[in-house]
């Protein structure tokens, strides 16, 4: 190809050149155009953070010198003269979201992970960011998380779809402080504690469990809830077609029940290997004819307390607080390889509210606003009087209702998640449109089996000894 052509398609390539900048251009201003006011916020601040990355970069120490010159220095530098030394800054590429900006980094020699994260207060306040953390991105690459706009502060709403859930026992808690999405595995977890300040957000955090799970058939729900009488009543009102048993504040339903599930969990165990070929139900997951049972004990304290007297009414009560705690205590030690789910909710989660002996085999955590310290080490432990950022009695402004801390499975130390509200309406649609799905998971044994089960004790004889534990 000669001079003459080249200079022929020259102006065909620049056009080329100005229509993609103008079709980006374009694309940009609309998208820029749909986008709400959070968004648009965001996608400035996205934009500045690209313009002064190279200046800010060095000020805030992830920089490194390189003195040996490329070749092409080597070359065009005056004889008895040394190259200038070049500057390296780690390339940056960032995206906006709701809350803030998303930044991808590669690391260099002398600026590495830790060289970013405590760099991060610099960068919050040169991004005009309410917090920026650092994360590992994979070798040699880390992500910065900048949040302008805090997560914990915007309320959220979360409207369930109705759809199926892609993974049984996957929790979608919410977000945590950086806005990012938390959730926790609760397959081979035996039970779950809530704890937290009346108002706080205990009971629409397990409405909005419910709402998730409910159209799924492989997962069953039973409630008991210690602050109402009737079904019809409290929190759980709308959600009641959607378990297949629910109980109030009377201790001896509340027992018959309690007796009924720990029942099921001795059929299961007996029964499991020759219904499913398994020694656990999660082995193979849980499904329409074996499902996963999710007990919801909201107001724990109501069935567990215990009651000082000599009056016969009132050693009654005391006599049947005592075996409830027997049979939870059954249930959650017992029920986590038949496919048994114990979700406790209470105010203070100390040793009163919920016996130690039950609280402190539920691997899995949460407490919202609290107002002393021992409510405090009692919901997530010991260890929470060392993150006192994440502590829950920081927790008692208005602005953290329905934000709560835990200690996550996949994180070090605690996290502060903002759990989304459910409205009530979408609650009892939702529980209307999955009624049809409520089954009694004994009665589905029974059907299964082909076998009375009214005394666990006879199909132990039938399928061998039950098992001592799960």
């Amino acid at each position: 190809m000669t001079v003459q052509e080249v200079y022929g398609y020259a102006p065909i390539v620049v056009g080329a050149g100005f229509a993609l900048i103008a079709i980006w251009a374009v694309i940009w201003v609309v998208r820029y155009a749909l986008a709400d006011k959070m968004m648009r916020a965001s996608i400035r601040q996205a934009m500045r953070v690209r313009r002064t990355w190279k200046r800010l970069a060095p000020m805030a120490g992830l920089s490194v010198t390189d003195k040996m010159p490329t070749a092409l220095a080597a070359l065009s530098t005056t004889e008895g003269k040394t190259p200038k030394p070049r500057v390296l800054v780690p390339g940056l590429k960032v995206k906006p979201d709701q809350f803030g900006i998303v930044a991808w980094a590669n690391c260099l020699p002398k600026v590495s992970l830790d060289e970013f994260q405590k760099a991060a207060p610099y960068l919050a306040d040169a991004w005009r960011c309410e917090r920026v953390s650092v994360m590992p991105d994979g070798p040699g690459q880390v992500i910065i998380r900048g949040v302008r706009v805090d997560p914990l502060t915007t309320r959220t709403e979360h409207v369930p779809t109705g759809a199926v859930p892609e993974k049984a026992a996957t929790w979608h808690l919410g977000v945590d402080e950086y806005a990012q999405p938390v959730t926790v595995d609760l397959s081979q977890v035996p039970g779950v504690t809530v704890a937290g300040l009346p108002g706080f957000g205990k009971t629409s955090l397990i409405n909005c469990l419910v709402c998730d799970w409910a159209p799924s058939p492989a997962i069953q729900f039973v409630g008991f809830d210690g602050k109402v009488s009737k079904a019809h009543e409290g929190d759980y009102a709308d959600l009641v077609k959607r378990m297949f048993a629910f109980v109030g504040d009377d201790l001896e339903a509340a027992n018959k029940q309690f007796n009924r599930l720990v029942e099921l969990r001795r059929a299961r165990s007996s029964s499991i290997r020759i219904v499913l070929g398994v020694k656990s139900m999660w082995e193979v997951g849980p499904s329409a004819d074996w499902p996963l049972v999710v007990a919801i004990i909201d107001e724990a304290h109501t069935y567990f307390r215990d009651h000082k007297g000599n009056d016969p009414k009132t050693k009654k009560l005391a006599a049947l607080a005592a075996e409830n705690a027997r049979l939870v205590e059954d249930l959650v030690k017992k029920g986590r390889s038949v496919g048994i789910l114990v979700i406790l909710a209470t105010q203070k989660s100390t040793g009163d509210a919920i016996p130690t002996f039950i609280r402190d085999v539920c691997p899995v955590g949460l407490s919202f606003a609290q107002k002393t310290a021992e409510a405090a080490v009692a919901a997530l432990g010991e260890d929470i009087r060392n993150w006192a950022d994440a502590n829950p009695i920081n927790l008692q402004n208005p602005a953290y209702v329905g934000v709560a801390a835990m200690s996550h499975q996949s994180r070090p130390g605690f996290t502060r998640i903002r759990t989304p509200y459910v409205a009530d309406a979408d609650a009892a649609r939702i529980a209307e449109d999955t009624a049809h799905l409520t089954r009694d998971p004994m009665d589905l044994l029974i059907a299964h089996t082909g076998l009375s089960l009214s005394k666990a004790d006879d199909l132990s004889g039938l399928f061998g000894e039950e098992p001592n534990a799960a």
